[in-house]
């Protein structure tokens, strides 16, 4: 399978940045447990204004990563790997079991509980460290593999997204939404009259922020609307969307993500910490991300290229959509912040750190093992071959 340009530069991008959410996260699971343990923790938890250090990052810069999830949607949509329904087919049903079995693994344990409304917590996929993993692995990965896991993420965010928007919203001031519908209007009136400045839809968009942001409804929603009212016009090198997609790459890969990683996984981790392994919130989160995750995306996948709807690509096998559904099983930075929008007990939202983790790590490593395992062997058959030929 051919790659284009963006695909490369997005994947590049996208693995470079997760080996150094590896790093980051390493980091601050260091300091928080270390002599300076209370002064980083604190740090974090420092008031600006009315909100935390933490709050900005995750209501404020955020919101940036968001949009820029939702101008990698818009391009996907109209001219990338998801602009025919045969290309995106595949990944739209691996992803939908890749959520829907996780989520139904999670309710099976919670339901009726406290922690029920953990249950989008393990039907996220951390798009960075996914890549990040494959990435490890070179060349032997084949491209359908790379596009199937990248639009699989990409997809995953956006479920993620209208998870957040449907469920975790819990009280509305229509004025204020009114508001920010009211701007989102006026912004996609002027990508109607093909006002290409970005200027004018960044205040707008900042100001739809601050009206979302005391409307109930998740600021961070802010970010995908935005993207989607910012004129694409054929996406193009001079067009608007496609200037600030490649602007916003770096610095949401090697500032705004790493800096949510520092600040939401600085965990000091007691004595007791395995005691929060035991409580069915936790068990529901790992059982999703470890074991729902490859069986949602390889089940659904399977069942709709049975059924018809949709081809296994030629350099693609089961076998390799397995592997993909266990890196699809690293949650982390959307699950941590769903975690955070689903529970209000720091007790809680503690536990659910761990296991998420815990279930990425894990999922990361028998992710790599299997798939190293798989592209290992068929490089030796090919070894094989072209010595019978000599």
């Amino acid at each position: 399978m051919k790659l284009t340009k963006t695909f490369k530069v997005f994947f590049e991008n996208e693995k470079s940045g997760g080996v150094l959410l590896i790093f980051v996260t390493l980091l601050s699971l260091f300091l928080a447990n270390s002599s300076v343990s209370a002064d980083y923790i604190g740090f974090w938890n420092t008031h600006i204004g009315h909100h935390t250090v933490t709050d900005w990052i995750n209501d404020g810069l955020m919101t940036i990563f968001f949009l820029l999830i939702g101008l990698e949607l818009e391009r996907e949509i109209y001219k990338g790997e998801l602009s025919s329904i045969k290309n995106a087919a595949l990944p739209i049903f691996g992803a939908l079991g890749g959520m829907l079995v996780p989520a139904g693994l999670y309710l099976l344990l919670n339901y009726g509980t406290a922690t029920q409304s953990g249950a989008g917590i393990p039907m996220a996929t951390d798009i960075a460290f996914a890549i990040g993993i494959l990435s490890l692995l070179g060349n032997r990965v084949p491209s359908s593999l790379k596009v199937f896991l990248t639009a699989l993420a990409v997809i995953d965010d956006l479920g993620a997204i209208l998870v957040i928007a449907i469920f975790y919203t819990k009280s509305i001031a229509f004025l204020n939404l009114a508001i920010a519908g009211g701007i989102m209007g006026f912004l996609f009136i002027l990508n109607r009259m093909k006002v290409q400045n970005l200027i004018p839809y960044l205040i707008g968009g900042a100001i739809m922020w601050y009206y979302m942001l005391t409307s109930g409804v998740h600021a961070t929603i802010t970010g995908v609307l935005l993207a989607f009212v910012i004129p694409f016009s054929g996406g193009g090198p001079r067009t608007s969307s496609y200037k600030l997609q490649h602007f916003l790459h770096k610095p949401v890969s090697f500032f705004i993500l790493p800096l949510f990683a520092l600040a939401n996984t600085c965990i000091a981790i007691g004595s007791d910490w395995h005691e929060g392994l035991t409580h069915l919130n936790a068990f529901g989160i790992i059982l999703g991300l470890v074991v729902g995750k490859p069986v949602g995306i390889l089940l659904f996948a399977f069942l709709s290229v049975t059924v018809g709807v949709c081809a296994l690509p030629v350099d693609l096998k089961w076998k390799h959509i397995l592997g993909a559904g266990m890196l699809g099983g690293i949650g982390f930075t959307m699950s941590i912040f769903v975690t955070i929008l689903a529970f209000s007990d720091p007790e809680i939202i503690t536990y659910s750190k761990i296991a998420i983790l815990i279930a990425s790590l894990t999922s990361g490593f028998f992710g790599f093992v299997y798939l190293n395992s798989i592209l290992k062997s068929k490089t030796k058959k090919t070894r094989v071959v072209h010595q019978h030929q000599n």
